[in-house]
């Protein structure tokens, strides 16, 4: 459980409720109640500046609290049709819409919890109106104080302009809190998506380079929670992977011209790989091996509120139990739970997800072999299989649970279970699986924002396969691609790969590596994407696993496992590599452009 002293995000949420951060009326002016804050007072001290600083935080992205989420929008999750997800998986973004709502939602992914247009620029206006306030009271402040909010501030401006990139390209680069009494600047043009990047990756080499920020915090420290440098050089080096990937580093976009180059950089460099190398190579010289960033020995654990902050969280979202808590255990796992149902069940793993898991032998279940029977597909698997996926027939036990249950999705017409796969429009899944990956153990399900573990934007497992990728596309499969790697394969017992891969063969064997070490971490939407896959992966039907008896009236016969098609939704248009620009925002902007095919 989080103590007082670090919940920063918890004083100020109490704060924000009761005050206009900026904007109150002239009569408080002369009230020196820190629930009546004016302009004036807002910047005369470092602990009324904060304040306006945590509101910032506050508006980081909301993810435990959404039961959409991005891997809805990718071939790993199965979840309801009631979802924007569903919407997208029939091809449908709708750039008029400003239907941002979770609930049947047509403006595509980019739309998830403060992602928008709308709420992203919100939010970076108040980076910006900071940065300049704190400039002009600069002398209200202590020199430690102001280089280290100044570049929080820059870090966190970087942030939410990065989730508009990742989904949106080129967008507006505004530097200054901008007011619609001076038309001449309110209107700007978007930035190409080369212009973008280099302002987003020199923002963050600025707040590395200047090194006022600490590296880490741990558990306790009364600032964990804020940025860090770690968080600062991790974010440089995810936007370099991604703009060194197919889809970007192309001479070409995938929804058609791009005269603008918004869409991409319109040419192909190489060295944009060697750059995403560096800076995950500097980040595991400098921050990584213990210094203090490090894999956490157990990869099931280290999402629990008891181990927050451990030595691979490098920037998360903070909850406080029941205050400022989350709801996330009760939109998955399973649904029903020793015959009490509990959850909405969204978290229903594809078989495409589960065949990527290993066997215990570390070989992938399509090699001849490595032992996999497919009628007996849950046997001799890899420990994170066991730890992060719910089976038929797997035991199910959390700390808020007085006994153990064991969940069972077969067909049993004689012993039905009523998380028995149904195909069908209610909250049991239809894929024949669940998750429990970073289910909080302490939280029953449906008892309110009870939970308080952090949400993880980046962890040091990314740092180590973000180097081995982009290594690997520099220089093949040297000693370092290998070492990264098999790290995070020996963390989960896993053997080494095998020696004298090609690059080709690294490649593949580094895309598999992510695609299980990172699943419902909401990472596999941008690699599809980046990777320039996502039109082969989403446009054809996945996979649910049916599980019945030969001899259904009386189970003498043998449970036969059959992977059988889900027959759900799976269009993907080339357009939809990248989220459109909000139709209304341009009506209002003629300087915008919109996205290749919309």
């Amino acid at each position: 459980m989080k103590s007082a002293n670090n919940n920063f995000l918890l004083y100020s949420c109490i704060l924000i409720i009761a005050i206009c951060l900026y904007s109150c009326k002239k009569d408080f002016l002369e009230n020196a109640d820190k629930t009546k804050l004016t302009d004036d007072t807002q910047w005369a001290s470092e602990g009324n500046a904060d304040i306006f600083l945590n509101d910032i935080y506050n508006n980081l992205p909301d993810l435990y609290n959404a039961p959409e989420n991005l891997d809805n929008f990718t071939d790993d999750n199965d979840a309801g049709f009631y979802y924007g997800s569903w919407n997208f998986k029939q091809g449908i973004i709708n750039p008029a819409s400003t239907n941002y709502s979770i609930w049947g939602g047509d403006a595509g992914p980019a739309d998830i919890s403060r992602f928008n247009w709308t709420d992203a620029y919100n939010t970076i206006r108040k980076c910006n109106l900071f940065i300049q306030k704190i400039g002009e009271n600069k002398d209200n402040f202590s020199d430690d104080w102001y280089n280290k909010r100044l570049d929080e501030v820059r870090f966190l401006r970087s942030f939410y302009y990065s989730n508009l990139f990742l989904h949106l390209g080129g967008v507006p680069i505004i530097t200054e809190p901008q007011t619609r009494d001076d038309s001449t600047t309110l209107f700007k043009a978007r930035s190409t998506y080369a212009e973008t990047f280099n302002f987003l990756t020199s923002s963050l080499d600025t707040v590395v380079n200047n090194g006022y920020l600490a590296k880490k915090y741990s558990q306790g420290d009364p600032n964990a929670g804020r940025a860090t440098l770690g968080a600062a050089l991790m974010l440089k080096g995810w936007l370099e992977l991604n703009a060194a990937s197919p889809t970007y580093n192309s001479t070409s976009a995938p929804g058609g011209p791009d005269p603008n180059k918004v869409a991409g950089f319109g040419d192909v460099d190489q060295g944009r790989w060697a750059a995403a190398a560096a800076t995950f190579k500097k980040f595991i010289d400098d921050y990584g091996n213990g210094a203090p960033y490090e894999l956490f020995p157990d990869d099931s654990t280290l999402w629990f509120e008891a181990n927050e902050y451990n030595s691979e969280v490098i920037w998360d979202r903070q909850y406080v139990p029941n205050t400022m808590g989350s709801t996330f255990e009760q939109y998955g796992g399973p649904v029903w739970i020793n015959g009490a149902y509990y959850t909405w069940g969204n978290y229903d793993p594809t078989q495409e997800l589960v065949d990527q898991f290993f066997m215990a032998n570390g070989k992938a279940i399509t090699d001849p072999t490595s032992g996999y029977d497919p009628q007996h597909p849950y046997t001799n698997r890899e420990r994170r299989f066991y730890k992060w996926i719910v089976y038929d027939g797997a035991p199910y036990k959390m700390d808020w649970m007085t006994k153990e249950d064991t969940i069972y999705t077969r067909i049993n017409e004689v012993n039905p279970s009523k998380n028995q796969i149904d195909f069908a429009s209610d909250d049991v899944g239809n894929t024949g699986y669940y998750f429990k990956k970073k289910l909080n153990p302490l939280v029953r399900p449906g008892g309110g924002p009870a939970s308080g573990a952090n949400y993880i934007y980046f962890r040091y497992a990314e740092v180590l396969l973000g180097y081995a990728e982009a290594q690997n596309e520099v220089a093949g499969p040297d000693q370092s691609v290998y070492d990264a790697i098999n790290k995070i394969r020996q963390r989960s017992n896993l053997p080494p790969l095998a020696s004298g891969l090609s690059k080709d063969e690294m490649r593949s064997a580094i895309h598999h590596e992510r695609r299980v070490e990172l699943c419902f971490e909401g990472k596999r939407f941008y690699d599809i994407i980046r990777w320039k896959i996502a039109d082969q992966v989403m446009n054809v039907d996945k996979h649910a696993m049916k599980i019945t008896n030969t001899s259904p009236a009386d189970n003498s016969g043998v449970w036969k496992y059959e992977v059988v098609p889900l027959n759900h939704p799976h269009v993907f248009n080339m357009k939809m590599y990248l989220n459109p620009i909000p139709q209304p925002v341009i009506a209002q902007n003629n300087k915008l452009v919109q996205n290749p095919g919309y």
